[in-house]
């Protein structure tokens, strides 16, 4: 008998437009729009996040604003309505239920395994929580554990070890610095071709 399927989605990139770049432009503020990216080591890069934050006095109600007005990236609506008729879906993301909530209205709530921010009564940013270090990864070997048949899209540095622990991984959209140095993972650029790979690697219907 053949196993289910789930597809793990990365968040930003994928299915919106990367959320600290965005907070970077409406405030102006150029530092911001590093992301992993470009910063593999995502302790480093929350860090470095948190203490510019810090120095411009930006808090949590300042960024969900920015976040309130963005939207998911074209077609991702579309995609993400056509994969859960087809299997089950869970998004593996590095960002925080704080942030991502608004955006997770516009895609019908799906199910989201994020991260935690810790924030003080004046609405700062003290701290970020993992849920679990390497979540994507482990996430991923779970549900193969749990019998399942796992396949994973992703777009940057962080998302390399889940594809790599999928039973199939693909490129949506990386930079071309990430798809080098990862050549074990098929590069997609369009909702349509994610889906190609997706059928073919699962056992989809059209």
């Amino acid at each position: 008998m053949e196993k289910p399927v789930i597809v793990c989605l990365d968040l930003e990139g994928v299915l919106v437009p990367e959320i600290w770049i965005n907070v970077a432009l409406k405030t102006g503020i150029d530092e911001l729009k590093a992301t992993t990216r470009e910063v593999p080591d995502y302790d480093q890069l929350m860090k470095q996040r948190l203490a510019i934050l810090d120095r411009h006095a930006l808090k949590l109600p300042d960024i969900q604003a920015v976040i309130a007005a963005m939207g998911p990236l074209d077609g991702a609506t579309d995609f993400l309505a056509w994969l859960r008729e087809r299997c089950q879906v869970i998004i593996l993301s590095d960002t925080f239920y704080e942030f991502a909530w608004p955006l997770m209205r516009q895609l019908a709530y799906p199910t989201l395994f994020c991260n935690r921010l810790e924030v003080d009564q004046t609405g700062r940013i003290v701290n970020y929580h993992l849920r679990l270090p390497n979540q994507k990864k482990h996430s991923v070997a779970a549900l193969k554990q749990l019998n399942f048949t796992v396949l994973a899209a992703g777009d940057a540095y962080n998302d390399t070890a889940m594809l790599g622990e999928a039973d199939a991984g693909i490129f949506f959209r990386p930079p071309d610095t990430v798809a080098k140095q990862f050549p074990q993972f098929p590069v997609t650029q369009t909702y349509e071709e994610l889906k190609e790979h997706l059928r073919k690697a699962g056992g989809l219907h059209p």
